[in-house]
């Protein structure tokens, strides 16, 4: 079992056919700034909150390191349908791209 690299540009269309954004990063991180509609599930917490993940689903963290990690640790339960966003959020703002700040996706 394995997860599919996504480059930034492919995540909106990916949403848009229904997949959900994960973030990965610690909380104070999400806060700072995030995807819009991403939802937080922090790495060090992904252990015993896998249910709450729907699939597909998008892992992104800042960049691209946590979140292979949780691909990896979600395939190796037999999940599909993962995909890791290489660069991650540092990459999205690199590229101008829409943030959001607070607790809420």
């Amino acid at each position: 079992m394995s997860y599919t690299d996504l480059f930034t540009a492919e995540l909106e269309s990916k949403v848009r056919e229904g997949a959900k954004v994960y973030d990965v990063r610690e909380r104070d991180e999400y806060t700072s700034g995030h995807i819009p509609g991403a939802v937080n599930i922090p790495l060090s917490e992904l252990v015993g909150r896998e249910d709450e993940i729907q699939f597909p689903a998008i892992i992104v963290c800042q960049a691209g390191g946590r979140s292979a990690r949780a691909a990896t640790h979600l395939a190796g339960q037999g999940r599909t349908d993962i995909m890791n966003l290489l660069g991650g959020t540092g990459a999205w703002l690199q590229e101008g791209r829409e943030v959001r700040s607070g607790e809420q996706p």
